[in-house]
């Protein structure tokens, strides 16, 4: 799980980073609003610990601009601030979940947990243009036909399907897909040729898309048509 902490006190953000790391989770770090929005808008992360207090741009007002964006990533905002009215705005600017400082560690991981695993099953079953994809149950069709994948290939089309219209890239593909090995390029060209294959070749046109230098991305626009990557 990829975590991002908002949060200007240094101490604290180094302090949780530390527990969730032995829980597994990798973690980045802003210390003001503008630096959160900018690094929730450039990559991609499972959650994101914002503090509501920040230098530059207050918590209420990054999650606003966030989802503004179309960023869907579970918010759980972390602060001192614990008025029902404090809340409530955390709330209405867009938060998932709204935690009061100080709070003991195991239940700071429980409910990041829980955020996970409620967005992991939102995006279960998906409809991406002419894709009708249930990642659970691993059944895909495009145009009503339907597609069978590797397992490789299935957590590549999962990554890519949970940060769409997004792009991904190569680098946070191979840490999905491959979390306890060493990058390789050579093998994740392998598997996407493999995807391409299974999923745009025999239709009329791709939907993966490939934006040199950035990564890649599934996507469609409001009428159903593929997005053009910007280098093509």
């Amino acid at each position: 799980m990829r975590i991002l902490i908002v949060e200007d006190d240094a101490a604290l953000s180094a302090s949780i980073a530390e527990f969730l790391e032995l829980q597994g989770a990798e973690c980045d770090f802003a210390y003001h609003g503008l630096a959160g929005v900018a690094l929730a808008s450039q990559a991609q992360y499972d959650v994101i610990i914002l503090d509501l207090m920040l230098p530059k741009l207050d918590g209420f007002d990054v999650c606003i601009e966030l989802r503004k964006q179309g960023c869907s990533t579970p918010v759980l905002m972390l602060t001192a601030m614990d008025t029902t009215e404090d809340q409530l705005s955390g709330f209405r600017a867009g938060v998932d979940d709204y935690v009061v400082k100080p709070c003991p560690m195991p239940l700071l991981w429980a409910r990041i947990s829980a955020l996970f695993r409620r967005s992991l099953n939102q995006q279960a079953l998906k409809t991406l243009g002419p894709l009708q994809v249930d990642i659970e149950a691993r059944t895909l069709n495009r145009d009503g036909v339907a597609i069978e994948l590797t397992p490789t290939e299935w957590r590549i089309l999962e990554v890519l399907l949970r940060h769409s219209p997004k792009v991904v890239s190569r680098s946070d593909i191979e840490a999905f897909v491959w979390p306890d090995q060493e990058p390789d390029s050579g093998r994740l060209n392998v598997h996407l040729h493999a995807l391409r294959k299974a999923l745009d070749k025999p239709f009329d046109y791709p939907l993966i898309k490939t934006f040199t230098g950035l990564g890649l991305s599934i996507s469609v626009d409001e009428q159903g048509k593929p997005h053009r990557a910007e280098n093509e």
